[in-house]
């Protein structure tokens, strides 16, 4: 008994330091699993950071948001983007974020930075760049009058296809530390996502402006109208497609008479170009054959495409101009398009809503019905497509009353300045690619 009673109490002294093992042990665990914690938020702000990137599709809006995602995701206070010229060996542009108004004004005469000092080291040395003291680096040449003070620098290069493109610099954390590995790592990770991002943007800008090249070359230039005076304007979409459908004609025919043609094939695509190309072509020879009125020529078109093509849907409005007494008469038809606008001297400008005709491709046994209106002399009649009025959050018929204030607003203007006042000012959401054409006849 006395043996039990001792052995029991040689085990007693044990107990505490198996609670101490147990609870260091615990401990362990818990800041293993902070840390695993950290390192998955670390990889999902910067999974986030990389889609955020990905979506913008203009590069001054990339390069911003390369600086600002790079500071969110290590809490720094100073962001900037250097980018390179040509020849590799110093800054032409310059994005930094974070400085006040007060400081921008205060480096307003220095200028941006050109690559020298400490930014100059890691463009000749392209590897991350991590410093506790920026004026203790041997290539440190200090701050311009009026420059912030920093003490910590991150420095990363973007590459872009093999080549820098530029460098990311970040400055002091907003918990007062020192950048860390974890930090050089995540924004090391995301200058690889930039340099992604910024080639995709560029690819995407040559594709979008070799779309619009080509979108301009399938336009018309206006020929001489006289006595009438015309002039039109094509605007792609903000948000960059490939190809836009909308098209614009005009043509003299004998006897002062001129046809207006504007209309919009459905579809973004080399499809819709190419269609809208052939429309204008057949409508042109269509309008140099016959006389008649535009919904006849419109029913013509109409079954030639049917017959000949596998077009898509079009909307048109098909106008014919011709002398009537002291003024002039307007005849027109619309295929499920958007009215003209008309500017009389010396009255608000008006939509000529009238009844429409089914768009181009959807009944060619369906009636056109045609419309006529007195012009008086030094009249304007704008024709456009719905990308100058379509905007998602009010009616059709309200942007069609905006536009009728602001062409009446800008009616006394050259005619090319005025169509460029409509596109420019526009009541639409800019989604769609817009062309106006306005056609306005001699004064009296």
């Amino acid at each position: 008994m006395a043996r039990i009673e001792g052995g029991a109490h040689r085990r007693q002294p044990h107990a505490p330091d198996l609670h101490a093992r147990l609870r260091a042990e615990l401990g362990r665990i818990d800041e293993q699993l902070r840390s695993l914690l950290d390192a998955m938020d670390r990889i999902q702000g910067l999974l986030d950071a990389v889609v955020s990137i990905s979506r913008e599709v203009e590069l001054p809006a990339v390069l911003n948001r390369i600086v600002t995602t790079a500071m969110d995701l290590v809490g720094a206070r100073y962001g900037a983007l250097g980018v390179l010229d040509e020849s590799g060996d110093h800054l032409e542009q310059f994005i930094a974020v974070g400085l006040s108004e007060q400081e921008r004004a205060d480096l307003a005469e220095t200028g941006f930075p050109r690559g020298k000092g400490v930014l100059g080291h890691l463009i000749r040395h392209p590897e991350p760049l991590r410093l506790e003291g920026i004026l203790s680096h041997p290539s440190s040449t200090g701050f311009p009058p009026g420059h912030p003070r920093m003490r910590t620098l991150l420095g990363v290069a973007i590459n872009v296809r093999g080549e820098i493109y530029g460098d990311l610099y970040l400055s002091e954390r907003r918990d007062g530390q020192p950048f860390d590995t974890h930090d050089e790592n995540v924004v090391v990770a995301l200058a690889g996502a930039a340099g992604i991002a910024i080639e995709n943007v560029r690819l995407f800008e040559h594709v979008r402006v070799g779309a619009e090249q080509f979108q301009r070359l399938l336009l018309p230039t206006l020929p001489d109208l006289r006595p009438f005076t015309a002039a039109a304007i094509y605007r792609p979409a903000a948000e960059p497609s490939q190809l836009g459908g909308d098209w614009y004609d005009a043509i003299p025919l004998p006897g002062n008479v001129v046809a207006v043609v504007i209309g919009d094939v459905v579809g973004h695509d080399l499809r819709a170009a190419a269609s809208m190309a052939s429309t204008r072509n057949m409508l042109r020879a269509l309008l140099f054959e016959q006389s008649n009125a535009p919904g006849a020529v419109l029913t013509q078109l109409d079954r030639t495409l049917q017959a000949m093509t596998s077009s898509p849907i079009t909307t048109t409005t098909l106008a014919r101009i011709e002398p009537a007494g002291p003024g002039w008469r307007l005849h027109w038809s619309t295929a499920g398009h958007v009215p003209p606008l008309l500017i009389v001297p010396g009255c608000r400008a008006e939509s000529l809503f009238a009844e429409p005709g089914v768009p181009l491709g959807v009944d060619t046994e369906l009636p056109r019905p045609d419309h006529s209106r007195y012009l008086p002399p030094d009249s304007t009649v704008v024709f456009f497509t719905d990308g100058l009025v379509e905007h998602p959050a009010r009616s059709i018929e309200e942007s069609l009353d905006e536009l009728a204030g602001l062409a009446t607003l800008y009616a006394a203007l050259p005619l090319p300045e005025f169509v460029q006042a409509l596109a420019d000012h526009h009541p639409s959401d800019g989604h769609d690619d817009m062309a106006v054409l306005a056609l306005r006849t001699p004064p009296a």
